[in-house]
């Protein structure tokens, strides 16, 4: 059978033609390849190595002692501590109230008036910040536990606890399970006269603490820049007492011995002690106590009450080897214990419960071993204390030599010399330097001239003060001796009474006033001050307020005389940009006819009725007592 070889290979060679251009394909497209590809060629730099400079010789000093010797009992001088919230200058024509009647030199010697930090308000328990050279104060209630809850409590117990404390050497810890009010008060005396119980916890910043059954602690260290022997006299309504350098050197109280013996721990050794009377008790004499030049000391004391009604703590300063004028009593008229000079303010705050007569503020050592401050003078604090007085600029009509006459300009530029007199169905009434009146319509003037004539041109003002009160009730006390007390907020409203626009600014000021019971004197309860405009937008009204203040008055039952404060009356005035006043209203004629005196008054303050800042009047003196007991 004979093969078909060539039909066979016709089909080889028809294939290859595909096969090589399916070859040549590849191969291309394989070279296309390589050739977008790319080589790198990476080169790996050797690291640089650091080599450190060669170290410098540097020559070094020598360290020299501070020749400055700094003494370890020294501590920084008192600081300038300002109260109020308001501008203050310096008042060089003001006349210093006397402050007859506390021995002499009360009221003399003190040049300016020193307010104290918004204390936050001066008290007689101390204030909120610390000058370096004060005694630290904390109010313990026996009543309540170290988380405030109440625990049974009666005369013997709380007299127990405190014995406690006493023989177990005045330790703080002991104190740890008994309820401490928040506020601490930093003092430079101990002169607190008789005052209704419930005003203590109050101050220390516990108002809900029912004011028995409780004592306050202040702890210090005394110091003299030189050597000095002197000793305690005072008293302590219920009880005071004051240790030094760990010894018990003083301890007045009020029928202790009945109860508990007190007077087995301490007796005085002097034969004056329960010989005189200061406020609603008989002095106690301390111990003598000698302190060398600079060295400090430590020191505490103690004072508390048991039932309510009043409580005090009085310590005076003798000398040993100084001649005292005599008291009324007959014996010696003793300076109060201080750490600093008496400010005016304190002594005002002390003058409103202590008696005329009973000691001196002014005389006396001071127990710092630094000298006195700047701005210091024997007897007071002279510090900026006078609220800043605003400059009335004068109108440009006051401008002239008194004839009324003005330059005037219109708004084309021409001037020409004219008196003011009035504006009429929008015409400018003047009178030029012949006498002849002429009129203008306003928008004639230039736009300086349209100012002073709504300037000269005040709107009608209705001014209204008014104000609302809330009662507060003292918290419960054995006693019932509670005070009175009302919280007071004062609101001024200024409406326009007319329709013609006033563009310009207007600021007014409020003064709330108050009256003492125990005599003449006015009190600066409140002062505000606020600009505004009166616009079709507000109305034309505009209305401001202060924030409350309260009023506090009380019986005292000794001597049958009702002290404390009361609302008075007011007095608002209303000035322009030029501090001219366009309107006023006032509850007395005196107020405003003293309106530049009152400006000077610091809030708070009493004065008189000429409206210069005066001391308040001193209450009753106490029965007079033959003992404590």
């Amino acid at each position: 059978m004979m093969r078909r070889a060539g039909k066979k290979g016709s089909k080889v060679r028809s294939g290859m033609p595909s096969a090589v251009v399916l070859s040549i394909a590849i191969h291309v497209g394989l070279f296309l390849l390589a050739g977008m590809l790319v080589v790198f060629t990476v080169v790996k730099k050797e690291d640089k190595k650091f080599e450190p400079p060669k170290a410098v010789d540097r020559p070094k000093m020598k360290l020299r002692k501070p020749k400055v010797k700094v003494k370890k009992s020294s501590k920084p001088k008192a600081t300038t501590r300002i109260v109020t919230k308001i501008n203050r200058a310096t008042m060089p024509d003001i006349k210093i109230p006397e402050m007859s009647g506390m021995s002499d030199g009360l009221g003399g010697g003190i040049g300016g008036f020193d307010m104290m930090p918004d204390l936050g308000e001066t008290s007689v328990f101390g204030g909120g910040q610390s000058i370096g050279n004060d005694f630290v104060g904390q109010l313990y209630d026996l009543k309540r536990n170290r988380q405030g809850g109440v625990a049974s409590m009666d005369d013997d117990h709380s007299r127990a606890l405190v014995d406690e404390f006493i023989l177990g050497g005045w330790k703080e810890s002991d104190l740890a399970r008994y309820y401490r009010a928040p506020n601490k008060l930093y003092t430079t005396h101990f002169m607190i006269p008789p005052i209704p119980s419930p005003m203590a916890p109050d101050v220390f910043g516990a108002p809900e603490t029912e004011s028995f059954y409780f004592f306050v602690k202040y702890k210090g260290q005394l110091v003299y820049p030189e050597d000095i022997k002197f000793r305690f006299w005072g008293t302590g309504d219920a009880f005071g007492m004051i240790r030094v350098d760990g010894e018990l050197v003083f301890l007045n109280c009020w029928r202790f011995h009945q109860v508990r013996g007190y007077y087995n721990m301490w007796q005085s050794s002097s034969a004056d002690t329960q010989k005189y009377q200061l406020g609603n008790q008989m002095m106690a004499v301390g111990d003598w106590i000698e302190l060398k030049a600079g060295e400090p000391v430590d020191m505490e004391l103690i004072f508390g009450e048991w039932r309510g009604g009043q409580v005090a703590c009085m310590i005076l300063v003798e000398v040993d080897g100084v001649d005292y004028p005599q008291s009324r009593q007959g014996g010696p008229l003793l300076p109060a214990f201080k750490t600093e000079e008496f400010s005016l303010d304190q002594i005002e705050e002390i003058g409103k419960y202590l008696s005329e007569g009973e000691c001196s503020l002014t005389n006396g050592p001071v127990f710092r071993d630094f000298g006195l401050s700047q701005g210091t003078v024997a007897g007071s604090s002279v510090e900026a204390g006078s609220p800043s007085v605003p400059v009335l600029s004068p109108s440009p009509a006051e401008e002239d030599s008194g004839s009324g006459m003005r330059m005037w300009t219109m708004a084309d530029g021409r001037t020409f010399e004219a008196g003011f007199e009035t504006v009429v169905a929008g015409k400018v009434s003047l009178k030029n330097p012949k006498g002849k009146r002429i009129k203008f319509p306003v928008g004639r003037f230039s736009e300086e001239d349209r100012t002073f004539i709504q300037l000269e041109t005040p709107p009608l003002l209705d001014i209204n003060f008014s104000k609302s009160t809330k009662q507060r009730v003292f918290p419960f006390t054995l006693s019932k001796e509670i005070p009175r007390s009302s919280y007071f907020t004062f609101k001024t409203t200024i409406k326009k009474k007319s329709t013609k626009p006033y563009d310009q600014e207007l600021t007014a000021e409020y003064f709330a006033i108050g009256a003492e019971f125990a005599g003449d004197r006015h009190i600066l309860l409140d002062r505000r001050k606020e600009s505004f405009f009166l616009t079709q937008k507000n109305q034309g009204s505009f209305t401001f307020s202060g924030k409350p203040v309260e009023l506090i008055d009380y019986a005292n039952k000794q001597t049958g005389q009702r002290l404390g404060e009361k609302y008075e009356g007011y007095l608002v005035v209303v000035a322009d940009t030029r501090g001219k006043i366009i309107a006023h209203n006032a509850s007395s004629k005196l107020f405003f006819q003293n309106l530049e005196n009152l400006r000077q008054v610091p809030v708070g303050k009493y004065f008189d009725d000429t409206g210069t800042r005066a001391a308040p009047t001193s209450p009753k003196r106490f029965p007079e007592r033959i003992d404590n007991w």
